[in-house]
């Protein structure tokens, strides 16, 4: 089966609709499919659900997304350095649903797990339990959280062999494993693609049964987030 596609546009033709759900990786700046989310922008699809630790900052990653009101609904935990996610959702133009963060990557872990839900403690006596079923087990209460499925996730990695096989690098790895397994279609982009048999099996972080389409989106420029240096003396 070939994975490889040309460029982001090619990998993600005939996956895009109106409505649809998707789980996109990284965390901040670290580790987001970059090229994928520019295709959605310029694909100009809308009302979209987008279940993401948060959505980049102004003008970058989700934040492209955000800025051409193609998103409809966050999943998120953190709105973070984003100014346009807090107008919109203080404005009412944008469906915020906050999850805790160990939450929201469990919820997307079970939902490729095949678990429609599960019961933590996180969140008990707090808004996040608001209109969930809560569940007593010896004596401490715990809430029931959905797993999240998606129509298609879109994660970035450091180095795929052509099966799919797939390594993230370092904290990169963050968000983007769990999304991987939570679509019904995976498509990554990578910085690296080798000939099966180069990577070693006990080095790869995602086997290749959950990648269905690849991209090779190097060369990449290192964003930072957040910027703080010394004064000068």
């Amino acid at each position: 089966m070939q994975k490889l596609y040309s460029d982001a546009a090619a990998a993600l033709d005939g996956l895009l609709h109106d409505g649809m759900t998707i789980c996109a990786g990284g965390f901040g700046l670290c580790g987001i499919p970059e090229r994928l989310i520019d295709a959605i922008e310029a694909a100009g699809v809308k009302d979209l659900t987008i279940a993401s630790n948060n959505a980049g900052i102004d003008g970058v990653g989700l934040g492209k997304l955000l800025r051409s009101h193609q998103v409809r609904k966050m999943i998120s935990s953190y709105v973070g350095e984003n100014k346009e996610f807090e107008r919109q959702y203080l404005s009412g133009e944008l469906e915020v649903e906050f999850c805790p963060q160990g939450t929201l990557a469990e919820r997307c872990r079970a939902g490729g797990a095949g678990i429609p839900g599960f019961y933590t403690k996180t969140g008990v006596g707090t808004k996040v339990a608001e209109g969930k079923e809560v569940k007593s087990f010896d004596g401490e209460d715990y809430i029931l959280e959905r797993g999240i499925r998606a129509d298609l996730s879109i994660i970035k990695g450091w180095k795929a062999d052509e099966a799919g096989n797939l390594i993230f690098r370092k904290t990169a790895r963050n968000f983007n494993q769990p999304m991987a397994t939570a679509g019904r279609i995976c498509v990554a982009e990578v910085e690296e693609v080798v000939p099966v048999g180069s990577l070693d099996p006990d080095q790869i972080h995602l086997p290749g049964i959950y990648v269905k389409r690849m991209i090779v989106g190097a060369p990449y420029e290192k964003k930072i987030e957040f910027r703080t240096v010394r004064e000068r003396v």
